[in-house]
């Protein structure tokens, strides 16, 4: 088994707790099903983590851009896509431009009785 040190890891990523901030995230994916960049032999998320960034498989800069939408509580929306639904909500139909008179005629040509023809009492 090949051990991992801080040494092999720092020459890609220069800071020590960004270091353990993307290694923990990379193994948190790694527990969520992403696959192995490296062969396992029978280690644990975290060292394979430590491992991958150690060989060079990761880029740190991807990791960390993953680790920040992943903390990320709204999602950013571009201009593009803002003006596409302004353009979906303006083909939709509109349902409360009936006024009172035109809904009882609507109502009365159903045949349905309307509060005038109800019987009282």
């Amino acid at each position: 088994m090949a051990r991992v040190t801080v040494e092999d890891c720092v020459d890609k990523v220069s800071n020590r707790f960004d270091l353990v901030l993307l290694a923990a995230h990379r193994a948190r994916v790694l527990s969520s099903g992403a696959p192995l960049l490296i062969d396992r032999d029978n280690d644990k998320n975290p060292v394979v983590a430590l491992r991958e960034i150690g060989d060079g498989m990761l880029v740190p800069d991807e990791v960390e851009e993953d680790l920040v939408q992943s903390l990320q509580k709204q999602v950013e929306v571009d201009e593009a896509e803002e003006g596409e639904a302004a353009a979906e909500k303006s083909d939709a139909p509109e349902f409360d431009t009936m006024n009172e008179d035109d809904y009882l005629k609507a109502i009365q040509a159903a045949g349905m009785t309307t509060p005038q023809t109800l019987p009282k009492g």
